[in-house]
This record gives C-alpha cells, structure tokens and sequence, in this order.
C-alpha cells in the first residue's frame, strides 16, 4: 500500500561557484595563466586593466558615475547594478608581489625530434625484406615501448596480426622475424623482451676477444640472477677469478644501457618547461618576507564596453531581442564579477597560507639548513589561518617558491614529528637526513643492515623501530644492505 509522508533531511551541496574557487586555488602559475587565458577568451565582459596609475583608475571610474541613471528593463535583475558596481575592491591589483617584478615569463621552448618508431622503420624499409614479413616487422616495432623494449606476448601479436591485419601466421616466424631483423635494428637492444635480454643484445655487439667483455657477456647470460643480486662472491667462485677481473667485467655491463629507447622522443614534440615559482621568499634584515608572483595577481576588471551596452538596451524595453541580449550580457557581467571576486580570494588564500608557513618555518628561512625544518603538518597551518584542511592541501599542492636557497617545492617544508630521547619533537626529515648521512659513510664492501641502523641512530637519540627505519629507506630510494654492496 502507498504512503505519503514528510520527511526533513539536512544537506550541504557545493555551488558550482565554489567548486570552480577550490580549482583555482589549487592550480600553480602557469596552469593559473592558462585558466585566466581561458576564461578572458570565453568571456568577453571580463578585461585585464591597462598599467595605468590608481588615481587615474579611479578618476575614470568616477567619471564613468557621473552617467545618467536609466530605466531598467523588465527583466529579474537591475540593470544599475551592472552599470555602477565597479567598486576598486573588484580589483585585483596587490602589492603583496614582488618590489622587482621578477620575471619568470620562461617560454616553452618546443623542439621537434625523430621517435624511436620512425627511426626502426627508416632501418626496416632499407632491408631486403619480403612484404608480408615486413608487414609483421612493422607491426612488432609498432609494440615496442618507449624504452624499445617488447613488453607483449608473441602469442597476443599473433592473435592481433590475424584479427586486425588479416595476416596469419604462427609464433616460431614473429619470434624469427623479432631476433632476425628487429634485434639487429640500431640502437642495440632494442626489441629485448626483458632487461637480461636487452643487456646481452647490446654486449654481443662488442669485441668478443676482450677478456672483460666476454666475462660480462658469461655473467649476464649464466649468472644474471647472482648479478641482480650482488652475489659476487658466487661469481667470483663460480668463474675462479679474482676480484679486479670481475670490477672490469661490471665496469663493461654499467657502461650498457637499460633503456635504448631514452635518447629519443616519446613524442614528436617534445615541451622543455621550468619551473615557475608560485612564491617569492626574501629574507632582509632577518625579516621573511613572503610574496606572490606577480603572475598570480593579474589586475581583472569588468568590461566598460559591455556596460555602455547594457545601458543601450536598457533604453528599449519592448523590444523581445534587445531583452534577450540584455540577459545575455547579464549573464556575462555575472560571470566575469564573481571571477573577479573568486581571484581576489585566491590570492588571498595564497598569502594568508605561504605567511603562515613562513611564521612557522622561520628559522629554516633564515638560516637554510633543513635540520631547522619544524615538524609541521596541514592541521598547524590550518588551525593558524582558520582555513579547512583541504583548503591548504589544495594550496601547497604542486606549488614552488623561490627562496634565498633556491627553488623550493611547498611539500617538502611538512613533516610528521618523533620524540627523541630528550623529550623534543623532531620532524621525520631531520631523521631521515641522518640516516642519509649515516648509510653514506658506511663501508660499501659491509654494507649497514637495518638492524645495524637501529643501533647507530639510537646512540644518536633516535629511538625508532626497524621496521621505520626500513619504511624512511624506502622513501629515500635506498636498497636494502645487500643491494649497496660494492667491490
């Protein structure tokens, strides 16, 4: 049986308008300018104001004042609204950026280069090479990766040639055309179904009769696991050499190349960019001085070209297609009025955030060295400036600034924080950095264990377990003891 009932419910749904704010804040300068590009194309009432002095900004705004009030058409909305809303506070101009105007405008520099597919079917063209088989070929250097290596099943290339290219034929002849041709395609190794096979494609090529070479050709054929593995005493035993005949043999295999395909474009337009801070941080007279780039603060002001319109078509209000361009151009004064406002918070949301961080950070501002670093996390930044968490991730989320020590990426200032054996907090980063030192100037030949760790960084106050010792390894891209052994 079907009921009614009333039922009240509490909601919180984001407007469009605050989502559109949370994009904005979180995008870095240059993604900023190609927003603020985007969006003065697409909406014409909104306009970068001319470099000009405020008094003279001003004095243009008050002349635009002195214009006669007009009867608004009968539409939901005031035309006067539009017309004398042009209040210096809808600016965005700021002189929280830089005193130099320092000008990180460094253009994209475009370079057009040769991928390593076009290079392969240069070679394969120029080789006597029957159609159909050469159809296989094309389709086999069509699979190669970027790094020119055949990470697919023969068996699925088969599969393909037949479904898609009408060419059927077995696994034996894409494996003989693969090692037949394609292998013997420059550069060496290209087409290697694995790292071993990639390594040894390239060392077959060399002088076979020099002793290091051949070692390295036996070792990366016979013993590639021991290899891998920096088991060099079972090589050293399995070959009966000594230890100077297998630092030759490695200095031969490090002189060969993992990945064949690097030197070329993965692209056929390659885009070289640098970074472009999002912050400068100067320090004078021991004072942090936080500030914008410039390019963050572009001064927006609503079209007064589109308001001498309105005020035309607010003069006809019988005409049905001068009401509807005036709703069309309301529409437009909406948007570029609440984008305005939507940049004016941006800049403000940046500002309040990067003063924040350098309140907390000082003494590494002042002092550079990152074992000053605070343990900090986005809950203290939030709990400063008020903003919500999710607010500062999005701010310090790919963001830069340019400091006295150069280029600094935001994330990298937070840290969660120990306690050392004198009671004080101390940030992750300050172990890691010891840990760094300490794994630096151990004995390469008796390379450190994690245990051995645990043990050397306690004697230092770090009381931590081994497994965070393992965990901070990790994110530093250390190897485990075994893997740092040198000869």
């Amino acid at each position: 049986m079907l009921k009614q009932h009333l039922q009240l419910k509490l909601g919180q749904k984001l407007a469009p308008q605050q989502i559109q704010l949370m994009k904005l804040i979180q995008l870095h300068t240059l993604e900023f300018e190609e927003e603020l590009e985007r969006e003065l194309e697409e909406n014409p009432a909104l306009e970068v104001a001319k470099e000009e002095s405020k008094e003279e900004e001003f004095s243009s705004l008050e002349d635009s004042y002195e214009t006669e009030g007009t009867e608004s058409i009968e539409t939901d909305f005031d035309v006067n609204d539009y017309i004398y809303d042009d209040e210096p506070n809808y600016k965005t101009a700021s002189s929280n950026y830089s005193a130099d105007d320092e000008d990180f405008d460094n253009e994209s520099l475009l370079t057009e280069g040769q991928s390593l597919y076009d290079y392969l079917m240069e070679q394969i063209n120029l080789i006597n090479i029957n159609p159909e088989d050469l159809k296989i070929a094309e389709y086999i250097i069509g699979n190669l990766d970027t790094d020119g290596y055949l990470r697919r099943e023969v068996k699925s290339i088969v599969d393909d040639l037949a479904f898609s290219q009408g060419i059927y034929t077995s696994i034996d002849k894409v494996e003989d055309i693969l090692e037949n041709y394609i292998q013997k395609l420059d550069p060496s190794g290209v087409g290697a179904r694995g790292l071993q096979e990639c390594l040894l494609l390239q060392i077959e090529k060399k002088i076979s009769s020099d002793k290091a070479v051949s070692l390295a050709a036996n070792i990366l054929r016979y013993q590639f696991d021991a290899l891998t593995n920096k088991h060099y005493n079972k090589i050293i035993q399995k070959y009966d050499i000594e230890e100077e005949d297998l630092k030759d043999a490695l200095e031969e295999i490090s002189k060969l190349s993992p990945k064949v395909g690097g030197n070329f474009d993965t692209q056929t337009i390659t885009i070289n960019q640098e970074i472009i801070p999002d912050f400068v941080i100067s320090v004078k007279d021991g004072v942090v001085i936080p500030m914008l780039n410039s390019k963050n603060a572009p001064t927006l002001r609503v079209s007064e070209e589109y308001k001498d319109i309105l005020t035309t078509y607010s003069h006809d209000k019988n005409s049905s297609e001068h009401k509807q361009a005036a709703l069309f151009i309301k529409q437009k004064l909406d948007a570029a009025k609440w984008y305005i406002d939507a940049i004016n918070q941006r800049q403000n949301t940046l500002l309040q955030t990067i003063n924040a961080i350098v309140k907390f950070q000082h003494n590494y501002f002042i002092t550079g060295d990152e074992k000053s670093l605070r343990p900090m996390i986005l809950k203290d930044i939030a709990d400063i400036t008020g903003f919500d968490i999710s607010t500062i991730s999005r701010v310090v989320k790919s963001k830069y600034a340019d400091t006295p020590n150069g280029i600094l990426y935001l994330k990298d200032l937070f840290s969660d924080s120990l306690t050392n054996d004198d009671g004080e907090e101390v940030s992750t980063k300050e172990i890691k950095m010891h840990l760094q030192e300490v794994i630096s100037r151990e004995n390469k030949r008796k390379p450190l264990t994690d245990d051995a760790l645990v043990v050397i960084l306690k004697e230092q106050g770090y009381n931590i377990a081994r497994r965070t010792i393992a965990k901070y390894r990790e994110q530093l891209n250390i190897p485990v003891a075994r893997l740092r052994k040198e000869l």
